[in-house]
């Protein structure tokens, strides 16, 4: 992307400043987004995901998948993630088509001192060409903007690029069109260095997509989307060659319980943990074009086995009890009272709100980092007859760190109440209904 204008960089300072977001699951939520391919560059986390868009007419295929563009998202503790604004358009493109808002999912690489972006697209209606191409644009960041080469890689049809570097030095290119396909990358990461191939061994039926390889142990996990009943659930296979053969091996996650159709998946290991990026519907139950990526903690047993993650609202990072704790992405929450809900279902980028509606009821938040003596807990809440809480600490029936009123009122408003003891260290909060009224919480600050 470039701007030919001061006015123009401007701008992409300014959106990089604004487009900030603090957010466990879904990760960002101030736009839709799908297709996270999570890297470590720098020290920090980049996701470079797909950008999920509605479509107008005229823009896209009414009820159908439409992007236009890519953002990229980078998190040094990977609770608080920026938005570094638009780095390629299906208009900056030469080859593709600056109509088809099909801008699916990309991958990024760095090596030899520069960035990759691989990127799938349809081809301009002069290329003669049908499907999709896999076109790369490069940068001096991770951040971008990245500068698209003026042709696609020669030899390439399909989506889902992904790119795997091995000890060795040599990189491979993974994608998918029905089947998924391998082929080995020469130096220059744009021209294929041998045949295509598809790679065998994987289940025959149901549609298979979004490759991505990554090496654990010495074992090579290749990790992907497959329809086995009705959804899409994550899958791998592993061998010791990044070119195979590979073997069947597990199920990494489920059908989503959403119904979401697609998902599509990373795995990084990040400060020696490792973590799974996906996506699902959540900001958009009734639409499952328009998803939001998400992740969550993943592990291995002794054997290099994957262990099947169970999707989380809670996700991953650790809290700063500074920043407002949004209590509705609980790790745990009691069986009756308690339930979650949009807090405006016409403006589902505003998020959720937790509902206490029965005495005791409660939810938990893990992992809250208290790195200085707080004396005031905020906490913005609403009740029309008026209601009480109590916030504890590391379980149920701890003693109280706070306890606080809730005015009667259908308006939201900031309750401040002291807090009864000195706190350090990272603890897990219980939020419990203590009045005998129902209360609704937003969110939680000390």
């Amino acid at each position: 992307m470039k701007f030919d204008t001061k006015s123009g960089l401007l701008l992409s300072f300014l959106t990089v400043l604004m487009s900030y977001a603090a957010a466990q699951n879904p990760l960002i939520r101030n736009q839709y987004s799908a297709d996270p391919t999570a890297r470590v560059f720098e020290g920090k986390v980049y996701i470079y995901p797909s950008h999920d868009i509605l479509a107008t007419p005229g823009h896209g295929r009414l009820a159908w998948f439409c992007m236009e563009d890519y953002h990229v998202f980078s998190s040094a503790n990977l609770v608080d993630w920026t938005d570094h604004g638009k780095i390629l358009s299906q208009k900056t493109v030469p080859w593709a088509d600056s109509t088809a808002y099909s801008m699916w999912a990309p991958d990024c690489i760095f090596r030899n001192g520069k960035y990759y972006f691989y990127f799938p697209a349809p081809p301009a209606a002069k290329a003669n060409s049908r499907g999709f191409k896999i076109g790369v644009a490069t940068s001096n960041t991770p951040y971008g903007p990245f500068t698209p080469l003026p042709d696609p890689i020669a030899g390439v049809n399909g989506i889902d690029p992904n790119v795997f570097i091995d000890k060795s030095g040599q990189a491979y290119l993974y994608w998918a069109q029905g089947n998924i396909y391998m082929a080995k990358l020469k130096e220059n990461m744009i021209e294929l260095d041998s045949p295509s191939q598809i790679i065998a061994n994987l289940p025959e039926k149901g549609l298979k997509e979004g490759p991505f390889l990554f090496e654990r142990k010495g074992i090579y996990y290749l990790t992907y989307p497959h329809v086995e009943n009705k959804t899409e659930r994550l899958e791998y296979a592993t061998s010791d060659n990044p070119m195979g053969p590979f073997k069947f091996t597990g199920v990494i996650m489920d059908e989503s319980a959403s119904g979401c159709w697609t998902n599509h998946q990373s795995i990084v290991s990040f400060k020696d943990q490792w973590y799974l990026f996906y996506h699902d519907n959540q900001l958009s139950p009734n639409f499952d074009k328009a998803r939001a990526i998400r992740a969550d903690s993943l592990f291995f047993n002794e054997d290099g086995t994957i262990r099947k993650v169970v999707p989380t609202l809670r996700g991953i990072g650790v809290s700063s009890a500074k920043q407002k704790i949004e209590i509705d992405r609980y790790s745990a929450i009691s069986s009756t009272g308690a339930s979650v809900d949009f807090i405006d279902t016409a403006k589902r980028f505003n998020g959720w709100k937790t509902v206490l509606s029965q005495k005791g009821a409660w939810v938990r938040y893990n992992a809250v980092d208290f790195d200085q003596k707080s004396k005031v807990v905020s906490i913005m809440a609403r009740s029309a007859v008026g209601s009480a809480i109590e916030i504890r600490l590391d379980k149920l029936e701890g003693k109280p760190l706070a306890r606080v009123n809730i005015t009667n009122s259908n308006q939201w408003s900031t309750m401040k109440a002291a807090v009864l003891k000195a706190i350090a260290g990272k603890h897990d909060l219980f939020v419990v209904l203590t009045g005998a009224n129902s209360a609704e919480i937003d969110w939680v600050k000390f």
